[in-house]
């Protein structure tokens, strides 16, 4: 039964209402009738005879059937019919990268796995240059793509009676890992989940030789795709960001187009195609809404001032900083931040090991520069709209916004421009001595190599050291704007464990900065930016998990090598041991080797070090490089104590390294070898099978940077 809201309240008042007009009635009616009566006998009688009495019943029971019996319409429970839920049925073809295939017949997809954005960028440049050959291309984020659909590509051929391409620009990350973007991706290549028969497809890896899995993503993916059926029509291209990243695409690039003409039987058609991929307005008052400009965010408007977890590498936390302070000693002649970011609230969880990220702005003095060499008001806002409808990305960056928030917070003003942006600044160079040193650099020729090797990169010249050095070149903004690189959060190793901190993040970084060879000084972007941030400033951040990790097994030996802030995981390390130590729980043996330049001026977190020595949970060894006449490095340290090492890898020690790749992380992968052979008396093969073996089983772990 239903009450109907208030309205039984409502019925039984209006009753009652009657029932009182009713009495009222027939008092009167009584009294009129009495008039002549005694008062001993009114006094006898009542007022109401018992006919009265029966039609009170009658009008009473009335109305308790018509509020507790009678279901008014409204109120029956109505027969339903079981029916079978008619759903439209949405084809996958109706969705998805094929669909934007099928859309203007287009036939080259380039999909991309990236962690810094340059992988997206090859990708994009791959795509509209496909113009060129007839090929347009569409530029997919497997994060946002059905990759299953890779098995209808061969379907789509016969339905277009044209051959089709999927290319793979694929950057590894950490220890042979596949970018955030491509995990999944990733995961369905490893469970053979799907069934490529016959689909062309090419491959080009970006890594680091200094890094052990070099471009491991790109041979995993070029491997995996042939075993599943598809068809390789060029070879894989490894570009290599310690050499130079960008002559390597660009070779690769060139001999890739040569394949691709021969197997889908294209030819070029010209260098008259259109490279701009962004239409731009500039916003006059009234086109816009105030409310709806962003002002540095990454993605959801105002999310930097509405709060809403989960906090992720797209909706960042605005930490505040708790603790900022430099922990090298006055005459070390660098700057080393301790900082300790406030997630109280935040419901953000860390490991020790794992990464925090942190959004960085452009330095303010550099974009004003900018802003008046280009001419331009910084405050005008703007948007720029993708000319391909089809495209999942409809800006380069949130939009609409300023040109003066774009500079500071969206693009990357002072990351080295690669060719393709030296090419399109030739096209707004007045002065043809000028223009002929651009395109030169921009070129293929070995001059050309050479010069931009030279210019660019030995002397560290980015786009406001080429604009003050060209004075003739004048770039629109929105050009500029399209071609320079997204500005990237920076990845510090968070340096403190969860189990001491729950409620904070340390960070541990140098601030960078140097002078170059035409005599400039060029300054980190995100250190230089932290190095003035007070307490109570906010920072957006993130935290990514990483597979730096502590053994399960508190007794196990852990060896420890990081010099400098290479230090930072391994203060949160030990904090996690001397807590478990604390707890009574057994700890095995735990080793650090540490270096730094001078004892006096950079040994970081001296106190906390000699503290877990002298509480005998820490066997520490450290090396001051430039203490003594000759340098003394971890290295040397690390080759003294070799029977210790080998003996702790026999009971089954974890080995870790943080810091420089480029030499640190390689000399002491050399010296463990050597102590396999020496101390364990294993020939070369062996040794290299041992250290492989613990690479396999996650007893060799390397957290570097080049």
């Amino acid at each position: 039964m239903s009450w109907g809201g208030n309205t039984w309240i409502l019925q039984i008042t209006w009753l009652f209402l009657a029932a009182s007009c009713w009495f009222q009635l027939a008092i009167a009616e009584e009294a009129a009738s009495t008039k002549e009566k005694t008062e001993e006998s009114d006094s006898e009688e009542g007022y109401f005879s018992t006919l009265d009495y029966i039609l009170m019943g009658g009008v009473a029971a009335a109305g308790a059937y018509y509020l507790l019996c009678r279901e008014k319409e409204e109120d029956k429970i109505p027969a339903y019919e079981i029916k079978p839920m008619t759903i439209r049925q949405e084809s996958v073809a109706d969705k998805g990268f094929i669909s934007k295939l099928r859309k203007t017949e287009r036939r080259l997809v380039v999909f991309y796995g990236s962690q810094t954005g340059t992988a997206e960028e090859f990708a994009g440049r791959l795509a509209k240059e496909g113009a060129k050959y007839g090929l347009k291309g569409l530029v997919a984020d497997p994060e946002e793509e059905d990759m299953d659909q890779l098995q209808q590509l061969k379907e789509y051929e016969e339905e277009i009676g044209k051959p089709c391409l999927a290319v793979f620009m694929m950057a590894t990350y950490g220890e042979g890992d596949p970018t955030d973007n491509a995990i999944e991706f990733n995961e369905k290549l490893e469970q053979d989940a799907l069934n490529i028969d016959g689909m062309r497809f090419a491959v080009f890896g970006l890594g680091n030789k200094t890094y052990e899995h070099f471009n491991a993503m790109g041979k995993f993916v070029d491997k995996k795709l042939e075993q599943l059926g598809g068809v390789r029509i060029h070879e894989m291209g490894s570009g290599d960001d310690d050499a130079n990243l960008e002559d390597d695409f660009i070779t690769w690039k060139e001999a890739f187009w040569t394949s691709v003409c021969k197997e889908l039987e294209i030819e070029d058609i010209g260098d008259d195609f259109n490279t701009r991929q962004y239409e731009h307005k500039v916003l006059e008052d009234g086109d816009y809404n105030e409310e709806k400009v962003y002002t540095g965010e990454v993605a959801r408007l105002k999310s930097y001032i509405t709060q809403r977890p989960p906090f992720d590498v797209k909706n960042p936390y605005m930490s505040p900083i708790k603790i900022n302070r430099n922990i090298h000693k006055e005459g070390s002649g660098r700057h080393c931040m301790h900082i300790e970011l406030d997630i109280e609230g935040s419901r953000i969880r860390y490991d020790a090991g794992d990464h925090v990220a942190i959004y960085p702005t452009n330095n303010v003095q550099l974009v004003d520069r900018l802003i008046e060499l280009l001419g331009i008001n910084g405050d005008t806002i703007f948007t720029m709209n993708n000319l391909d409808e089809d495209s999942t990305k409809k800006h380069p960056f949130p939009c609409p916004t300023s040109y003066r928030t774009a500079l500071l917070h969206y693009v990357d003003v002072v990351a080295l421009p690669r060719t393709h942006i030296i090419k399109e600044l030739a096209k707004y160079t007045e002065d043809n001595k000028e223009r002929s040193h651009l395109e030169s650099m921009a070129g293929t020729t070995p001059e050309g190599k050479a010069l931009y090797q030279k210019w660019i990169v030995d002397d560290v010249r980015h786009l406001l050291h080429i604009l003050e050095d060209l004075p003739t070149c004048k770039p629109p903004v929105d050009h500029l704007l399209e071609l320079l690189p997204r500005l990237q959060p920076r990845f510090y190793s968070i340096a403190s464990s969860a189990k001491v901190h729950p409620t904070s993040v340390h960070v541990c970084g140098v601030v960078v900065e140097y002078k170059t060879p035409t005599g400039r000084t060029n300054k980190g972007v995100a250190t230089t930016w932290l190095k003035d941030k007070e307490a109570e400033c906010k920072v957006p951040i993130y935290i990514r998990r990483s597979q730096f990790r502590l053994p399960n097994r508190p007794q196990t030996p852990v060896i420890m090598i990081g010099p400098g802030t290479g230090l930072a995981p391994f203060r949160g390390f030990i904090q996690e041991r001397a807590w478990l130590k604390e707890q009574g729980k057994p700890v095995g043996p735990t080793v650090l080797y540490f270096g730094c330049r001078n004892k006096g001026l950079d040994y970081i977190y001296e106190e906390e070090l000699e503290a877990w020595k002298e509480d005998g949970l820490l066997d520490l060894h450290v090396a001051f490089s430039r203490d003594q006449d000759q340098k003394r490095y971890v290295t040397h340290i690390l080759r003294e104590t070799g029977d210790k090492v080998w003996d702790l890898l026999q009971q089954g020690a974890h080995l870790y390294v943080c810091g420089d790749a480029k030499m640190m992380a390689k000399d002491v992968r050399n010296i463990i070898l050597e102590l396999c052979k020496s101390n364990g008396g294993l020939s070369d093969s062996e040794a290299d099978a041992f250290v492989k073996k613990l690479e396999t089983q996650k007893r060799y772990s390397a957290d570097v940077w080049s």
